[in-house]
């Protein structure tokens, strides 16, 4: 009988017949990893909270306008970008786990703050760290869990998703009590919550131990035994013009989030007859194919190999969403809600695509002795996306009516091509300096 590797981790044989449930008491990195995996779960259980009534407690409670509001949160995202190389930028000189524990301990230190700030301006900065922190903590997860969990990353990707995103449906169910309450005492009890959830998440990472970086090697290229020379590798991430390319492209490889949260919802009130009541079932659709197929749809963009063309299939994917999204007003009220509904699936399935292939490639075209610099520039892609990616929706694609939808599909699938064929040019060269191990890299 094939036995596991004495670390927690099962034989590969076993990886796809196991459970959820069984896998998060077992994933792979062992007791590590299924510490940080609860730490996690309770850290988007306090992001539920603050995705839910961050906006009401800003209104109702500190008097701000719709337009201080605005300008507050679109800022403190924009601050937010730097948390990711900032988080790389040190996890390449200092250990993981007490950067993880900083960041934890520095939210819990600015949500403490907004509850005794009252203006705009004192307001601002505080958030605005808070977002910085949050970018940051997530690049350092993102590390730990690549270090921990080693070639298996992409399954304990998976994992993550699926307790991050039971955490973040739980945050927000408490929050809607609170909100349902409405005053201001509940609106504070909320944000409270939100940083007791660093005090519990820093508490648990405490409990972990420092993990150690493994190197992925990548093979399909000619190396040095034959007789070529190895590539020059850039001093550093920002003058790596090949993973550059990769971290630019990947802003709109990450345009499914703005589509799930801001395009759908916002196409729906204005240019569909579908009743407002199915805003609530995008995120519930979402969410619970998220928690279900997650770990299954990883297993297909894990690797090399895999990861390249399921960015293929992300594209193929938005360009379908876009499509039906484009064709939502064409119909009455039953077709647009079916249509809809149709779009948010498909969506969410580009999402749980993205997710793991994203993340798969940032890893395996960063040099080993570096990952954590580039992984670091590599979660900017997310912020940008974050950023950017709602007034593209509501300034440029929605305002162009239904062939705004279809531009931006055509666009994102012709990009998702020309990425798969720049990631597998940078694992050929990346190849070319190491032996030749693993499964060779698909031809663009």
């Amino acid at each position: 009988m094939r036995r596991g590797k004495g670390n927690g981790e099962p034989a590969k044989g076993g990886r796809g017949k196991r459970g959820l449930l069984a896998q998060l008491r077992n994933p792979p990195g062992g007791r590590n990893a299924r510490i940080m995996l609860l730490a996690l779960a309770v850290d988007r259980t306090g992001s539920g909270l603050w995705a839910a009534s961050s906006v009401l407690y800003l209104t109702f409670v500190t008097q701000l306008s719709a337009q201080q509001t605005g300008v507050l949160l679109g800022a403190a995202g924009v601050a937010g970008i730097a948390g990711s190389p900032l988080a790389g930028r040190l996890a390449g000189r200092f250990p993981v786990r007490p950067l993880l524990i900083g960041c934890h301990l520095l939210r819990l230190v600015t949500l403490a703050l907004v509850l005794v700030c009252g203006g705009f301006d004192a307001l601002l900065p505080v958030v605005a760290v808070t977002y910085l922190g949050d970018r940051a903590a997530k690049t350092l997860e993102m590390l730990f869990a690549t270090r921990t969990a080693g070639e298996r990353r992409a399954a304990y990707q998976a994992l993550s998703r699926s307790a991050a995103n039971a955490g973040y449906a739980l945050g927000a169910g408490i929050a809607a009590i609170g909100l349902a309450v409405g005053t201001d005492a509940a609106y504070r009890a909320l944000i409270l919550g939100n940083a007791l959830s660093f005090v519990v998440a820093a508490a648990l990472v405490w409990r972990t131990q420092e993990p150690r970086e493994t190197s992925t090697v990548v093979a399909g290229a000619p190396t040095a035994a034959d007789g070529k020379r190895p590539p020059v590798r850039p001093a550093g991430p920002w003058r790596d013009r090949g993973y550059l390319t990769f971290v630019l492209l990947d802003i709109p490889m990450n345009l499914d989030d703005s589509i799930l949260n801001v395009g759908l919802p916002l196409w729906l009130v204005n240019r569909t007859s579908a009743p407002h009541a199915l805003v609530p079932a995008f995120l519930i659709i979402n969410t619970v194919m998220v928690v279900v197929l997650q770990i299954s749809v990883s297993a297909r963009a894990e690797g090399p190999h895999r990861a390249t063309r399921a960015v293929l299939l992300y594209g193929a994917m938005v360009f379908t969403c876009c499509g039906f999204l484009a064709a939502a007003t064409r119909g009455g009220t039953w077709v647009a809600t079916a249509v809809l509904l149709a779009a948010a699936l498909v969506v969410t399935l580009a999402e749980l695509m993205r997710s793991v292939s994203s993340w798969e490639l940032a890893v395996l075209l960063a040099p080993p002795d570096a990952r954590a610099e580039y992984l670091g520039v590599a979660g900017m892609s997310q912020s940008i996306q974050k950023s950017a990616g709602p007034p593209l929706l509501t300034g440029v694609v929605m305002a162009a009516g239904p062939a705004g939808w279809l531009v931006l599909g055509a666009l994102v699938a012709g990009l998702s091509a020309v990425q798969r064929r720049a990631c597998a040019r940078r694992l050929r060269t990346l190849s070319a300096s190491a032996p030749a191990r693993a499964a060779p890299v698909p031809a663009p």
